[in-house]
């Protein structure tokens, strides 16, 4: 069953479209990351949903109720949605009891009850119950974040929405977070709508990944298989690091500077860009011979930018205990298949 379905929605500012023809079906307790890049209305998208913008056509069904037909819709504190923003904008001058507790109705919940919900929620997110009593500027961005997400998941919402919520941390925060937070959303069994642009937390988070281009979806499905087989380039590129070489296809592989390499997936025959990841590039005493023209070490990996024979570029990862510099002659090969896309030219 569908929490969430999406049918022909449609968004403009002015003369800007911004979405078209979006649909989307989400299943109950799955999250389902959005992925795309800046400005491609991943953010619109999102506020249709929670109702805080009105569609210009097109329908939101939320548990099998219709809160949005075209430019009509229901208000957004009548739509059972929970939402946490960027920088979970709790209200600076309450406790974090009292941010979580803020939309429990005083009417017909009583004091003692709040209090084992907030307690409950604080367990949920993984908050030791003491921080009950500080307030968000005497928490880290990680605590503050699971403290919005425990906000929103009180008042037990149909869905919960999930606007880069993670963008403003550092990296090492950002993972932990990131554990907990999904940790949690699979505990409750909530069903949720994540968008992001950082391809690792969508493939971390989500059931489901949706790929959103140039205002519509190029790509849904789950999302091990979206990034194991992206429909498109674009696709590929958003769902993470590679170099599209050209190349010619013929009977199911690839002819390009690497040589022929075994293609996934159907391709025409004929001139195409033929993809390929940074971790399926492996140096070793056999294969193409390469120059490195830069190394930059990360740590546990070194990202290297090799130049082929033909003068065309190749982006490498390889062991960040392995030496590299500037110069170096190395011979490379490839791991697995390769994905192969049609060049624009016969498209």
């Amino acid at each position: 069953m569908s929490a969430l379905s999406i049918r022909n929605l449609h968004k403009a500012y002015g003369p800007v479209r911004v979405l078209a023809d979006v649909g989307l079906d989400v299943a109950d307790g799955t999250t389902t990351a959005i992925l795309g890049p800046s400005g491609c209305g991943k953010t619109t998208l999102l506020r249709l949903v929670a109702g805080f913008d009105r569609p210009d056509a097109g329908s939101i069904v939320l548990g099998g109720r219709e809160v949005t037909a075209g430019r009509r819709g229901l208000p957004p504190d009548q739509r059972n949605i929970g939402y946490v923003a960027q920088e979970g904008a709790l209200f600076p001058h309450l406790t974090v009891h009292a941010n979580i507790a803020y939309g429990l109705p005083r009417r017909t919940t009583t004091a003692s009850a709040r209090r084992a919900r907030v307690a409950e929620l604080l367990e949920l997110v993984s908050l030791d119950p003491v921080l009950s009593r500080r307030y968000p500027h005497e928490l880290s961005g990680g605590q503050q974040q699971r403290v919005a997400l425990a906000r929103a998941l009180a008042r037990r919402p149909a869905l919960v929405l999930l606007d880069e919520p993670f963008s403003s941390l550092d990296t090492a925060l950002r993972a932990t977070t990131r554990a907990a937070v999904a940790a949690a959303l699979r505990a409750a069994g909530v069903t949720a709508l994540l968008v992001t642009h950082d391809q690792a937390e969508a493939l971390a988070m989500a059931d489901q990944g949706a790929v959103l281009a140039r205002g519509t979806f190029t790509q849904v499905g789950p999302a091990r298989d979206v990034y194991a087989h992206p429909a498109d380039l674009d696709t590929a590129r958003l769902l993470g690091a590679g170099t599209a070489l050209p190349g010619k296809v013929a009977d199911g592989t690839a002819v390009c500077a690497l040589g022929v390499l075994p293609v996934a997936g159907p391709c025409p025959d004929g001139d195409a860009h033929i993809f390929v990841r940074p971790e399926q590039v492996r140096l070793g005493a056999t294969g193409t011979p390469a120059t490195v023209l830069t190394a930059e070490f990360l740590g546990a990996d070194t990202a290297l930018t090799l130049e082929l024979g033909d003068g065309s570029t190749l982006q490498a990862r390889v062991d960040g205990a392995l030496p590299y510099a500037a110069g170096t002659p190395v011979t490379v090969d490839v791991s697995g298949t390769v994905h192969a896309y049609p060049h624009p030219a016969m498209t």
